[in-house]
């Protein structure tokens, strides 16, 4: 090893937690080291993908030669330090401030939404607190539930900031944020607004990342169990890429299981009439999107092609760069694709009335609420997608029947609309969406088998992806990026007319659909990137790898749609975007 390199090594701290020594990195913060040792220090406001707040502190600790406590999620270790985190002081201090909380916390819990899934319930359970002794502050405010996909309750509210900061550093957007001062403090929108009147644009991260109900999806699991309850009604159910690898989270698996066959059994006990792939709506939206994207490139249109198929994305878009809407693809989502399909297609071959026909969509997403209400998305005063449950509501709804996930037998998809291909798989990751289009393009502009399938340079969690691709002896620049605070930077680019790209990826949530703001409580970047390789995985393994090889999609536009971008296909599969005004600008 070089003089250089040892220069560059980070030196180690010598320190004792609870009388047992440890080792860490320079930099550790007492709560990284205690969690080493499987010690798991008590925390709300904290996130470990969030930076630090020290608002809670319920992770006070005491350390020898301090006079007073010391929070664990902010406080580095030092040479020497001696940590103790169950001290009659420091328990103390954590059920003094849990009992202040519930004092200002509405304790419905039996009817609250995140029960048995809720931080604070969790840390009152642990510490044996029953009841608080204080007397109730809640001020009695209403839930509000003005749009189709979040709904917040103010009075469960502990002003952690952790949506704050999901809102704010993720995102860039700060929807959300304090006002007033001490007791009062309350975390709100711009005036109070709905958020749906704010920049707000319905992702859930928001959702994800709250410790209690006080933000929550719009629960339609009840117009679900109804409609498989009426014997006049077919009811069938689509389901995107990022849940069969999300799902299993919340039955003992581990992160990133792939568990599709046991989900399609699980949908067809719950007594679906047929159980359908998104994927399948996926390789659809690579026909016309990837169409779209040639007729662009060839025939002098708009560029660079925006990706359009993420609704968080197009809310932002319509909010905050209406003038650059003319980048966007007219091509849907996979989810709407398959709605408008299900209400045509699938009716007609079926021979059901399409008005007893419920098409239910389960998304990684909240904004996918919003998309599907869009009137755009329906014809002749219906809807293509009726409900729209989240990966959360889907976990709830296998629960309510009793089913043991991961000891169900596996099924396959339903056809005509069950088959998919690889590329369809990674829709679900940021940067798959761009490599299931390459794949289709290349194929398209060149005539001539593509081998290597896997587009590296457009895999992985990094922020923003750049890369030239040489199709054809033709330069394709395609960028892609995931969360908004990212998709700023490049919009400003392609606003101020600089952008050097033909073809742009955008996500909104992190790491694309496997982050999505209806996933899993839980979800953090690291089960993330184990979700992102598991649909690459899907990938790996399926005897189909391109959109276009998909024989289903093949006999869809012989017998139906005729070809990309034709009549039809158009009509059904395509939409246009608007400007969106807010009731205030700073």
């Amino acid at each position: 090893m070089t003089a250089e390199n040892e220069s560059k090594e980070i030196p180690m701290v010598h320190l004792t937690i609870n009388n047992i020594p440890i080792e860490v990195p320079q930099g550790t913060k007492i709560m990284q080291a205690a969690a080493k040792l499987g010690i798991d220090i008590p925390h709300l406001c904290y996130h470990e993908d969030q930076r630090i707040k020290a608002h809670c502190r319920l992770c006070s600790v005491e350390v020898v030669g301090k006079r007073r406590l010391l929070a664990a999620c902010s406080t580095e270790v030092w040479e020497g330090m001696e940590v103790h985190t169950d001290t009659q002081i420091v328990r103390d201090t954590q059920v003094s401030i849990l009992q202040l909380m519930l004092a200002n916390h509405h304790r419905d819990c039996l009817s609250c939404p995140r029960n048995q899934n809720c931080d604070l319930q969790r840390l009152c359970s642990r510490f044996n607190i029953l009841e608080s002794p204080l007397p109730s502050v809640v001020k009695e405010e209403p839930r509000i539930e003005t749009n189709p996909s979040i709904v917040r309750d103010p009075a469960k509210c502990i002003r952690c900031g952790r949506c704050i900061r999901a809102c704010k550093d993720v995102q860039g957007i700060a929807a959300l944020t304090y006002a007033g001062r001490s007791s009062d403090i309350v975390v709100t929108t711009a005036f109070n607004k709905p958020m749906e009147a704010t920049d707000c644009i319905l992702c859930g991260q928001c959702s994800l990342v709250c410790p209690t109900g006080a933000i929550v999806e719009k629960d339609d699991t009840t117009k679900v169990l109804d409609a498989l309850q009426d014997p006049q009604k077919h009811v069938i159910v689509q389901v995107a890429p990022s849940v069969r690898v999300a799902l299993g989270d919340a039955f003992g698996l581990e992160p990133g299981a792939i568990v599709t066959g046991q989900m399609v059994t699980a949908l067809k006990l719950l007594g679906f009439d047929r159980v359908f792939d998104t994927n399948f709506g996926a390789d659809l939206t690579i026909m016309e999107e990837g169409a779209e994207f040639l007729d662009r490139l060839q025939n002098g249109g708009t560029l660079p092609m925006m990706t359009s198929c993420s609704p968080g994305w197009v809310n932002y878009m319509e909010k905050h760069f209406p003038d650059c809407i003319g980048h966007l693809s007219s091509a849907k989502s996979p989810m709407s694709m398959f709605g408008a399909i299900a209400k045509t297609y699938y009716a007609e071959k079926a021979g059901i009335d399409v008005k007893d026909i419920v098409t239910v969509s389960v998304m990684p997403c909240t904004a996918k609420k919003f998309e599907a209400a869009r009137p755009e998305m329906g014809r002749n005063g219906q809807q293509d997608v009726d409900i729209v449950l989240t990966t959360r509501e889907l976990i709830k709804l296998i629960k309510y029947v009793g089913l043991r996930l991961r000891q169900l037998p596996e099924s396959d998809f339903d056809s005509p609309l069950g088959l998919a291909s690889g590329a369809a798989a990674i829709f679900g990751t940021t940067g798959g969406v761009m490599e299931a289009a390459l794949r289709t393009v290349y194929e398209k502009l060149t005539g001539q088998t593509l081998e290597k399938l896997a587009f590296n340079e457009v895999r992985g969690f990094e922020g923003i992806k750049e890369c030239s691709v040489n199709i054809n002896g033709r330069e394709i620049r395609i960028c892609v990026a995931h969360t908004l605070r990212n998709a700023r930077r490049i919009m400003e680019q392609v606003q101020q007319g600089t952008s050097p790209y033909d073809f742009i990826e955008i996500m909104a949530c992190p790491g694309g659909c496997i982050g999505g703001g209806g996933q899993p409580i839980g979800t953090t970047n690291a089960i993330r990137k184990k979700r992102m390789a598991a649909l690459y995985e899907i990938d790996r393994s399926l005897p189909l790898r391109k959109s276009h090889d998909n024989p289903e999609i093949q006999t869809l536009y012989k017998e139906f749609l005729g070809e990309p971008l034709g009549e039809k296909a158009h009509e059904l599969l395509h939409t246009t975007y608007h400007k969106v005004s807010k009731p205030y600008e700073f």
